[in-house]
């Protein structure tokens, strides 16, 4: 694909994780669905579109999952999906919810639903020193009570990756529904939900996977639930259609794992902390500076063309990371990322750090000036950032339930 371009200079987009950069191919199916549905309304294109969205869609599904074609529904996102599913969940007040310091505030939001309808105990799983999850605590804990466990594959906060087939087996002889959020998973690692062994996937289709905004998908085992989720629009679901068959040709080529040299350049950064936690990451990397704020060189990094994401606690009310409220920055590199990005975020940093302490140190009148010149600079001038649609979750403070 042709990447895009900022000041006549590739873009060094590394925020897959939040957003990927859709293929050209992906973006050219989107644009004329979209034109069809303009021109002669969504049903009328989900009737020309046919097996793309009935057959062929599930199809790339249930071989991505490793899942029948026909346990696998579309979705407007993880998020609406996994609601789906627990709105559906019968529980009592003797019934225990788990779930980990690793899940999202949407996730959570549903989880606290489920607990205030219900009257049922929601518990947080803990992590162990080295920051994985303490698999001994849940055998330990574990009996006929706990109704409902909801495990992150990779945690969106800092790309730790949780042992979710371990989990399976552990939970597979006891009464437990078993859920997974493999939305920071699929698409950069193999995910196989018959070897998970759980009852529900779920996954946004627009971070690695590279589809469009506004739709995703879940596995659920039979019998899992009788609703389904809210539905993407069908211009969406077919361009998620040709991601997938994007993403199965480029899994196949040769790929370099870049998250190595990432973590080197922020390692020899002074005054950068690592945000790292468990022993091992896939594809994210979260980290911040001891004295400059994380949106202060999240925007410093924009104007030089490099994208990467600014963290806030609320997104992951539960993980250590976010404990203290501090912002962080989050890097994610994926298969069409070069070893030239890293070099690139590596010097646009180190620019960025310099520029901040030669602004602390200079009287207020002249930083302020300093600021000024930079952005009138970039006035007029392209955003690196893709423009997000509102969407109807807001920001959740929770505190640890046990």
């Amino acid at each position: 694909m042709n990447a895009p371009t900022y000041h006549g200079e590739r873009t060094a987009h590394l925020n897959t994780a939040g957003t990927g950069r859709m293929p050209d191919g992906v973006r050219a199916v989107l644009a004329e669905c979209t034109a069809l549905d303009d021109r002669f309304g969504p049903a009328a294109l989900e009737e020309s579109l046919g097996g793309v969205l009935h057959t062929e869609v599930h199809e790339r599904l249930g071989g991505l999952l490793g899942v029948p074609a026909g346990d696998t529904v579309l979705a407007a996102g993880a998020a609406e999906a996994f609601e789906a599913f627990v709105c559906g969940t019968g529980l009592g007040p003797r019934d225990r919810i788990w779930t980990t310091p690793h899940e999202g505030v949407a996730h959570l939001t549903a989880l606290h639903a489920l607990r205030d309808r219900t009257r049922c105990r929601l518990e947080v799983v803990p992590l162990r020193a080295d920051g994985d999850l303490d698999l001994d605590w849940m055998r330990a804990h574990l009996d006929e009570d706990v109704a409902l466990v909801s495990v992150v594959h990779v945690s969106s906060a800092c790309g730790t990756v949780n042992p979710v087939e371990d989990i399976g087996r552990l939970l597979a002889p006891h009464r437990a529904r078993y859920a997974v959020d493999a939305s920071h998973s699929v698409g950069r690692l193999p995910v196989d939900a018959a070897r998970i062994g759980c009852h529900l996937l779920t996954a946004d289709g627009w971070r690695f996977l590279r589809g469009p905004e506004g739709v995703g998908f879940a596995y659920a085992a039979p019998g899992t639930w009788d609703g389904l989720p809210q539905a993407p629009a069908p211009a969406a679901a077919a361009a998620l259609n040709t991601a997938l068959a994007h993403h199965t040709a480029a899994a196949s080529l040769p790929y370099e794992d870049l998250l190595p040299r990432l973590r080197a350049v922020v390692e020899r950064t002074p005054g950068m902390e690592l945000l790292a936690s468990g022993r091992e990451q896939a594809g994210i990397l979260a980290f911040r500076h001891g004295e400059i704020p994380a949106a202060a060189i999240r925007r410093g990094l924009a104007r030089r063309g490099v994208v990467l994401w600014k963290t806030v606690a609320h997104e992951n009310p539960l993980h250590p990371a976010g404990q203290d409220g501090a912002t962080a920055l989050r890097a994610s590199v994926h298969h069409d990322n070069t070893a030239q990005d890293i070099d690139r975020f590596e010097q646009a940093l180190a620019e960025v750090l310099r520029e901040e302490r030669h602004a602390a140190a200079v009287p207020a009148e002249g930083a302020l000036a300093a600021v000024a010149a930079a952005r009138a600079a970039d006035f007029g001038r392209p955003s690196p950032y893709r423009a997000r649609p509102v969407r109807r979750r807001g920001h959740l403070t929770l505190h640890r339930a046990t």
